[in-house]
């Protein structure tokens, strides 16, 4: 499947990040939408196999295929940036401002075609509008509500448990985007990146492009559920959350794992010409 050595992933991993934070607006805009829109097309797939097996974990072993479109069409996934632009910026390829640029366009993407998606998801699934018992229906409404109310009704500690959730997702989904560049081969890249997507998605941890997608449609189908409470107890805090697990224990780790650092170079005794091994070992002895 054509290996590609981790030192090497490293250079990938600071190209590709340098790459989109160089992207025009318009390109961060579509690719986000895009990225948004097919992310959620693999959620209510996963959400369809769940209902239909009764076994979450087989939702959780189709959901990955979204996250394999996306990459291997090079669309935007705000949450594997993560971990990507901010090595850009620490070798001072791009911007800290070209960083929060590409975030700030790409989110705005993702929220567009979520939205989108979610309208004509909810016409189809409903019948347009016939048909509120469908079970799809009332899994995206009982969701919206326990990602929201759920960490609500719990105060301080709904916050810190939806943002250490958060932080655990995205150290995998941004270990989806390394590995999928460890692979030449198409299978290959596929292979790698469905383990550690499929891992996080079985677990329930919190996703934020995820979200974009399922609180707003839960919202358009009827969940007691705020814009506030959308934003205030899972949106902003998962987006923190995933921000520091894909720039901390994947970005900066797997960087500092792999980037070489210079050592003071010296030359042994043995390894110098005769006279000066002996002035050298005249010295440590003390003569």
């Amino acid at each position: 499947m054509a290996y590609i050595k981790p030192a090497e992933v490293l250079e990938a991993m600071i190209d590709s990040g340098t790459a989109k934070a160089n992207l025009t607006v318009m390109q961060m805009l579509i690719r986000g939408f895009l990225g948004g829109a097919i992310l959620a097309f693999a959620t209510t797939l996963a959400y369809t196999a769940t209902t239909q097996t009764s076994l979450g974990l087989v939702g959780a072993l189709v959901f990955p295929v979204g996250f394999v479109i996306i990459v291997l069409l090079g669309l935007e996934l705000v949450t594997g940036s993560f971990a990507l632009i901010p090595l850009s910026v620490i070798e001072r390829r791009t911007t800290f401002p070209r960083m929060l640029a590409n975030y700030g366009w790409v989110i705005a993407g993702h929220l567009i075609g979520c939205a989108v998606y979610a309208a004509l998801y909810g016409m189809s699934a409903t019948r347009m509008g016939t048909d509120m018992d469908n079970p799809l229906v009332q899994l995206l409404i009982k969701t919206s509500e326990a990602k929201t109310l759920g960490y609500k009704s719990m105060g301080a500690q709904g916050m810190i448990l939806v943002a250490v959730k958060a932080v655990l997702c995205n150290w995998m989904v941004t270990l989806g985007v390394v590995m999928a560049m460890t692979s030449k081969s198409t299978i290959g890249k596929i292979a790698a990146m469905w383990l550690p997507v499929l891992t996080f998605f079985a677990q329930g941890f919190e996703h934020a492009v995820v979200n974009m997608f399922v609180i707003p449609a839960g919202m358009m189908l009827g969940a007691h559920v705020s814009m506030a409470d959308w934003w205030l107890w899972n949106q902003i805090p998962v987006l923190v959350g995933n921000l520091a697990g894909g720039v901390l224990f994947t970005g900066v780790l797997f960087y500092l794992s792999q980037k070489p650092f210079k050592r003071p170079s010296y030359s042994p005794v043995s390894a110098v010409k005769p006279e000066a091994a002996a002035q050298i070992s005249a010295e440590r002895s003390g003569v």
